[in-house]
C-alpha cells in the first residue's frame, strides 16, 4: 500500500504531540520504516488542524490572521472578576465612599482609606465590611437611602437617616449636596518656567495604533516640540463605579513609577476633557511580541532568553516598588525601534504590597492566570513569575502550554472553565526539542506550588539570575541596555507603522462627539487631580 509523505507527516506530527517525543526521531523511524530519503518538508508551518497550535500557519502578511486561524486563542483581554458577598438575600461589594455615611448595622461611621465599606448592589445598604455578615434585615432588592451626615444651621454634623423607600425602577434624584462640576477651565499660554498643562488641543491625532476593553490608543504628535507619543482615552462612562475609578488611579501611579526604568513604558502627561481621561505614553513603535510571533512562529533560544530576562527585570522593578503587574502576555510585551523590550498596560496592577503582603482579586488574562488565583487562595508577587512561565513557553515552542488537543471540535472543552480546570490539574509537558536550561527554568517557573516557584523562595530574585538558563546573560549591562539584541525590528522613520496590526491603523482616527446627556450623568469629583506632567520629560523637551 502506498503511503503519501504528506500522511506521514501529519502522523508523525499528531503522534509526537500526544506522547511528546521529539518530531525528529519521529521523522527518523518514518524515514526507515519507508526506507527512502527526506524529502524537503514544510513540517513547521503545517500541523494538523486538531493540534490546536497557537500560530497554525503562515499569515499572508505579518500581522494578519492564519488561515483557520482563531484569534479568541489569544488576545485575550484582561478581566477582573469582582468579589460578591452574599448575606441574608444582600449583595455585596466593595465600595469606596467619597461622601461621609454611617453603618446600617452599628450606626458607625463608615471611614478609611480605599474601599472602606460594603454597598448592596440590589438595595444599596452600607454596611461595615465587619458588619455585614451580622445584617439580619433581608434585602429587599428595592432601594434604601444610605445613613448620610447631615450639616445643620451651625456647620455641626448631625446623623440622620432618610425614612423613604424607593423603587429600583425609580430614577434616583441628585444628592442635595452635590455640587456641580465645574467647567473645564481655558488654558491660557503660560509663562516660561511656569507649571505647565496640557489639552487635546495641543496634540494631532495620527493614527490609531490599539484598542482594548476600557481604551483607544492612538499615535499623537506633540505640536510644539513635534515628538512622537502614544495617548490612551479612556470614556468617563466605561468607569463605571469606585473600584474601575481605583483601577484608573493605580494605573496613573504606576505609569508615573515606570517612567524611570528602561524596560517600562513611562507616561509623558495626564490631562481630562468633560468625557474622557488621557495618558499621554512613550510611544514603542517595534511592535508588540505577539505580532511577531505570527510572523516567527517560535523564536530561537537565545531570543527568548534576552526578551525573558529583560521582562524579569522589569518585574522585579516594579516588585521592590511595592507593585504586583498581574498582567503579563505577548500583547503587553513591546519592542522599542532597538530591539529592547517595553511593558506597557498597568490597569491590572495592585500597588502598596509589601514584602509578605498579599491580596486575592480575581483579575487576569485567562490563559495567564496563576493556579493560586484560580484556587481562590491569597497571593503575592508569585503570580508574575508565572505569567513569565507561560510567556516564555509561547516563545520557546510556539503554543501555550494549556492548548488542548481537539478542543476546537469539543465545545465542552473550548471554555473558558475548562482551561481553568487544565491549568490547575494538568501537567504541563515540555517538548522535547527544548534544551536542558530551557526545560528546567520553564518547570520553575510553572510549578503550580507558589512557595516552591523560581523567582518565589528565600532567595527571590536572585534565583532567577543565577538559574543555568541564563548563565550567558550580564545583568548588570543589560538594565544598562548595553547589551545588544538579537533582533532588531525593520523601521523606516519614527512613524513607520509596519509592526501593528492593520486591523487596528486602518481605523479613521476620530474621537466620537461628547453626549451631554452622558456627560451629565458622571461625577467629575470623582476625577479630581488626575492631571500629571512627568516633570522629567518636561525638561528634555525645554531643552529642545
Amino acid at each position: 500500500m502506498h503511503v503519501s509523505w504528506t500522511e506521514v507527516v501529519k502522523e508523525c506530527a499528531l503522534q509526537s504531540w500526544y506522547c511528546g517525543l521529539d518530531l525528529c526521531n519521529t521523522f527518523a523511524t518514518a524515514r526507515h520504516l519507508l526506507a527512502q530519503p527526506y524529502p524537503i518538508l514544510e513540517v513547521v508551518y503545517s500541523a494538523p488542524a486538531h493540534t490546536s497550535q497557537l500560530f497554525p500557519n503562515v499569515p499572508p502578511a505579518p500581522g494578519m490572521s492564519c488561515a483557520g486561524e482563531d484569534r479568541s486563542i489569544y488576545r485575550r483581554g484582561a478581566r477582573r472578576w469582582r468579589k460578591l458577598y452574599r448575606v441574608n438575600g444582600h449583595i455585596f461589594q466593595a465600595k469606596r465612599f467619597n461622601r461621609r455615611a454611617f453603618c446600617a448595622f452599628c450606626q458607625d461611621r463608615i471611614w478609611g482609606l480605599g474601599r472602606q465599606g460594603f454597598k448592596c448592589i440590589q438595595c444599596k445598604l452600607l454596611v461595615h465590611k465587619k458588619c455585614h455578615k451580622l445584617v439580619q434585615k433581608p434585602c429587599s432588592s428595592e432601594h434604601v437611602d444610605p445613613v448620610e451626615i447631615k450639616d445643620d444651621a451651625n456647620g455641626e454634623s448631625t446623623l440622620g437617616r432618610a425614612s423613604s423607600v424607593r423603587s429600583r425602577a425609580d430614577p434616583e434624584p441628585p444628592l442635595p449636596d452635590t455640587p456641580p462640576a465645574p467647567a473645564p477651565a481655558v488654558r491660557e499660554d503660560l509663562e516660561p518656567g511656569s507649571q505647565r498643562q496640557y489639552s487635546l488641543d495641543d496634540f494631532e491625532l495620527i493614527r490609531v495604533i490599539g484598542r482594548g476593553s476600557y481604551a483607544k490608543v492612538l499615535m499623537v504628535e506633540l505640536k510644539r516640540t513635534k515628538r512622537v507619543y502614544a495617548m490612551k482615552v479612556i470614556k468617563k462612562a466605561l468607569v463605571t463605579d469606585d473600584e474601575d475609578i481605583d483601577w484608573v488611579q493605580t494605573e496613573k501611579h504606576v505609569f508615573e513609577t515606570a517612567s524611570n526604568h528602561p524596560f517600562l513604558v513611562g507616561l509623558h502627561s495626564c490631562f481630562q476633557t468633560p468625557s474622557r481621561l488621557f495618558f499621554v505614553i512613550e510611544f514603542v513603535r517595534g511592535g508588540d511580541l505577539m505580532f511577531h510571533m505570527q510572523r516567527q512562529r517560535r523564536l530561537p533560544e537565545e531570543h527568548a532568553r534576552f526578551y525573558a530576562a529583560e521582562i524579569s527585570l522589569a518585574l522585579h522593578f516594579l516588585h521592590e516598588r511595592g507593585v504586583i503587574y498581574r498582567d503579563l502576555k505577548l500583547d503587553n510585551v513591546l519592542l522599542d525601534h532597538e530591539g529592547h523590550i517595553k511593558l506597557t498596560d498597568y490597569g491590572m496592577c495592585k500597588e502598596g504590597v509589601r514584602p509578605g503582603d498579599t491580596t486575592s482579586t480575581f483579575c487576569g488574562t485567562p490563559n495567564y492566570i496563576a493556579p493560586e488565583i484560580l484556587r481562590g487562595e491569597e497571593y503575592g508577587f508569585s503570580v508574575d513569575w508565572w505569567a513569565l512561565g507561560v510567556l516564555t513557553y509561547e516563545m520557546l515552542a510556539g503554543r501555550s502550554p494549556f492548548d488542548i488537543a481537539q478542543a476546537a471540535d469539543n465545545p465542552d472543552q473550548n471554555t473558558e472553565d475548562y482551561l481553568f480546570q487544565v491549568i490547575l490539574e494538568k501537567t504541563i509537558r515540555i517538548p522535547r526539542s527544548l534544551s536542558v536550561k530551557a526545560a528546567s527554568v520553564l518547570k520553575g517557573f510553572l510549578n503550580k506550588s507558589p512557595s516552591e516557584r523560581l523567582g518565589c523562595g528565600e532567595s527571590g530574585f536572585m534565583d532567577i539570575v543565577q538559574h543555568p538558563f541564563f548563565k550567558s546573560i550580564e545583568w548588570e549591562m543589560l538594565e544598562q541596555k548595553q547589551v545588544v539584541p538579537p533582533f532588531k525590528p525593520r523601521l523606516e522613520g519614527e512613524r513607520d507603522l509596519a509592526n501593528f496590526p492593520p486591523e487596528f491603523t486602518d481605523e479613521p482616527v476620530h474621537l466620537t462627539p461628547d453626549n451631554d446627556n452622558v456627560i451629565a450623568d458622571i461625577d467629575q469629583s470623582e476625577f479630581e487631580g488626575f492631571e500629571y506632567v512627568n516633570p522629567l520629560l518636561m525638561s528634555l523637551e525645554d531643552c529642545v
